[in-house]
């Protein structure tokens, strides 16, 4: 990366950076092609209370801090530096921060000092567009009062309601359902392309009930079955066309990525063990079940709780550890199941862990669960997946209507980012699970409240 120095600019596009979008994105400096890019000195002050944080959001204040220093390096931020990759120019704004706050405002809060800067440019610069990036609703509504345009940080956003569903619904011809069924091939269905890994319902024209399911291989350039094991997995099998998609994804060896969306209840964390627990313990094909969920927020020290490490976790980790523990046993041997889940954890075969300390690692030959992953921010999944090493499979869970992270909302979480990347990837696959199965009250529940 080279930089340069500028005394003038004929940029015409002007971008103010509140602090929450550095928080979740250290590297949005670089999300802007020919712009200035004001970093008000209230939002540097509020990155230097962060970067102590020992988790995400400290890591990426002090990686924006390094980004700055380099910049720092490279000539005046008062005078603005050009990064030539994205020949934008980045400024640290000392003085608009500080005056010409509206009356009514407190001119000690961060907030209100990062407008006053969006304010005093667009007064400035009255041609120019001047634009305030925040994940702050109430920020955005106030800078809308003030005649300030502003608006989300969403490199990346996705609706969920325009998310990939890894599903595809096909009408053909009574032939096209009776050979697939006798040469366990469908290929060159007419006026269809289909992904890599999408799953296909072929539905008969002229009787609704003669159907057939199947995935789309790249490799045979058709239409395949599904994988239908001879006996349930650890007790569980399908319960819906959905599941059954699911399954077979899980179980598939050359799949080395599983997303699975969906609503509560709809089976995905018990699906993916039973599945990890076959693959792992029965099968032998990965030396560990490896299965983790963020703790939140992402990032928490558990030296916040009491007790030693297994303490401090099992708050957390205890819904992983009820799914183990009833895929392990029946009603009337809890204790037993427990005793055997306890069993496995110490001897290794399975692990059960936040993922506060996954960065840095390499995980060889695991087949990994990541569980609420719809918290995760983009960059967190990225540092997660780019963890597996050779022979490890990754599934995701989570549901995109149950964020708790403030960061993160349904447009730009992890998950539905990694969905949308990862889509049509031959080693990727995806469902949307949409059909409750844990009771008629929580599907109720799910659907109602």
């Amino acid at each position: 990366m080279t930089n340069t120095t500028l005394e003038s600019s004929n940029h015409k596009k002007k971008i103010i950076l509140d602090t929450n979008v550095i928080l979740f994105d250290p590297q949005s400096l670089y999300k802007f092609v020919e712009a200035d890019i004001y970093i008000p000195i209230a939002v540097l002050e509020e990155i230097d209370h962060f970067k102590r944080d020992i988790g995400e959001n400290g890591r990426n204040a002090r990686q924006f801090s390094r980004f700055i220093d380099v910049l720092r390096g490279a000539g005046s931020l008062a005078r603005g530096v050009t990064v030539e990759r994205t020949r934008s120019r980045v400024f640290v704004n000392i003085d608009h921060g500080l005056v010409g706050i509206p009356k009514g405002l407190d001119q000690d809060k961060p907030d209100n000092r990062i407008l006053a800067t969006a304010i005093s440019l667009k007064k400035d610069h009255p041609d120019c567009k001047v634009e305030l990036i925040t994940k702050d609703t109430n920020l955005r509504i106030k800078a809308d009062v003030y005649g300030i345009e502003a608006r989300d940080y969403e490199p990346d956003s996705v609706s969920v309601e325009e998310l990939y569903a890894g599903v595809t619904e096909v009408e053909v011809d009574p032939g096209v359902i009776d050979d697939f069924y006798q040469h366990k091939l469908v290929q060159d269905i007419a006026n269809v392309t289909f992904l890599g890994n999408q799953y296909v319902v072929m539905k008969d024209k002229s009787n609704p009930n003669h159907s057939a399911i199947g995935r789309y291989s790249e490799t045979q350039k058709g239409i395949i079955p599904l994988i239908k094991p001879a006996e349930n997995i650890w007790g569980i099998y399908p319960r819906n066309v959905e599941q059954s998609f699911a399954m077979d994804a899980l179980l598939n060896d050359e799949i080395m990525f599983v997303s699975l969306v969906g609503k509560a209840g709809t089976g995905k964390t018990l699906l993916a063990l039973a599945a990890g627990l076959s693959k792992t313990l029965d099968e032998g094909k990965y030396q560990r079940l490896l299965v983790s969920r963020p703790i939140f927020p992402m990032g928490r020290d558990i030296g916040y709780l009491p007790g030693d490490v297994e303490q401090k976790l099992n708050p957390w980790m205890q819904p992983i550890f009820d799914n183990v523990e009833y895929l392990m046993g029946s009603e009337g041997s809890q204790k037993k199941a427990a005793g055997r889940a306890q069993e496995l954890i110490n001897q290794g075969m399975l692990n059960i862990e936040p993922l506060t300390y996954i960065r840095g690692r390499s995980i060889p030959n695991q087949y990994l669960i990541v569980d609420e992953s719809q918290n995760l921010t983009p960059h967190e999944i990225k540092t997660i997946v780019t963890r597996a090493g050779e022979g490890t499979k990754i599934v995701l869970t989570g549901d995109c209507y149950q964020i708790d992270n403030p960061y993160v909302d349904s447009a730009n979480s992890g998950l539905t980012y990694a969905v949308e990347r990862f889509k049509g990837q031959n080693i990727a696959a995806h469902i949307t699970l949409t059909k409750g199965e844990r009771s008629e009250l929580a599907e109720l529940a799910s659907n109602l409240l």
